[in-house]
């Protein structure tokens, strides 16, 4: 039987990802959605016939198995913990939440209710998955490096570069994808050690926006970091370098990881998300005792992985073990950006001092 879902909130990723892929997928079927502004709720409604609500609350488990939360990330944590309460499962892709805080608060919503699921679509992708397979024949993992540097990709509308409602910049937004994806190879860690720093060259200067997202050039200051670079190590002593960049002085956008072992390492460099200035194919190497191997990597259409999300989903719901997982995965990561923040800030601070001469 398939699931039924809902799907809250119809800016870009819930009208133009969401819910076009849940509606085709064989797993799913669509019986409502939520948004505030009137508009993409009565364009639905002609479209379809289907319920279209102005609050998640007026969504029951009766008549809803799954919400899947597209809202701004400010509102996760409200949105997603009421419809827990309520009984309805749900889905968020990052960030989950923004504070070590609004966890604690999904953890109660999901104790006594729906089940929560989270993920990022990277760790979905074919070439991520081929990397994933070698890694046991790299050794004992000593380090990776994590990086998604974009050129000229500034998200300059909307609620994306204002910290009260995204939490954060280029962090929280590409960082928490290759922190999940870290968490898909290696297993999840917390990590001990956090030193971070960021930086704000680009993000309100005119010409870095990215063109590819259509958005709409927004009249308010960005709060928010559009680089941030970062040194971490995890419990299990693996330490992680970790670079992700709204804008750079890069030719294109490129996703990169890079696994080192004690019998070798293994570099993987493509580009995730929806961006049309991409790598041209990915790449994946193993490099042993100074002989580089280029291994076949199939190239992929742009957003499988977010098919390939969705084809699991189902089975999770189901699982009771699945229980509980979402809440310590994100908790490890909000821990580690909040750490990285408290770094960052530290170090921008001293650079505030004036030298004494």
């Amino acid at each position: 039987m398939s699931v039924r879902v809902a799907v809250v909130g119809l800016g870009w990723a819930g009208r133009e990802l969401w819910l076009p892929m849940l509606r085709e997928h064989t797993d799913f079927e669509v019986v409502a959605v939520v948004d505030a502004d009137p508009a993409p709720r009565r364009a639905f409604q002609e479209a379809t016939g289907l319920a279209a609500h102005r609050t998640a609350d007026a969504l029951t488990a009766r008549e809803v198995d799954l919400a899947v939360v597209a809202v701004p990330n400010h509102l996760h944590v409200e949105v997603a913990g009421a419809l827990l309460a309520a009984g309805i499962s749900v889905f968020i892709e990052k960030p989950v939440c923004l504070t070590s805080a609004e966890v604690d608060i999904l953890a109660m919503a999901e104790r006594n209710g729906g089940m929560l699921l989270a993920g990022s679509a990277a760790r979905d992708r074919g070439d991520v998955g081929a990397l994933r397979r070698i890694l046991p024949e790299l050794g004992d993992i000593r380090h990776v490096d994590l990086g998604w540097v974009r050129a000229r990709g500034v998200p300059a509308g909307g609620w994306f570069t204002r910290r009260d409602k995204a939490g954060g910049g280029a962090l929280f937004d590409l960082g928490w994808h290759l922190l999940d994806t870290l968490a898909s190879l290696l297993g999840p860690a917390d990590f001990t050690q956090v030193i971070g720093v960021t930086s704000d060259d680009f993000v309100n200067v005119d010409g870095w926006r990215a063109a590819w997202r259509q958005d709409q050039p927004s009249a308010h200051t960005s709060d928010v970091e559009d680089t941030a670079r970062g040194f971490l190590v995890r419990a299990d002593g693996v330490s992680v370098s970790l670079r992700a960049c709204w804008a750079s002085h890069e030719a294109r956008d490129v996703s990169s990881i890079r696994v080192e072992g004690t019998a070798g390492a293994a570099s993987l460099r493509c580009t995730f998300g929806f961006s049309s200035n991409r790598q041209p194919e990915p790449e994946l190497t193993v490099t042993r005792e100074g002989t580089t191997t280029r291994l076949t990597v199939p190239t992929e259409r742009i957003g499988l992985e977010y098919i390939r999300q969705l084809d699991g989903l189902a089975a999770m719901l189901s699982d009771p073990g699945a229980r509980g997982r979402a809440i310590a995965e994100a908790r490890l990561i909000v821990r580690a950006i909040e750490n990285f923040y408290a770094s960052a800030g530290s170090a921008r601070a001293q650079r505030a001092v004036p030298a004494y001469r």
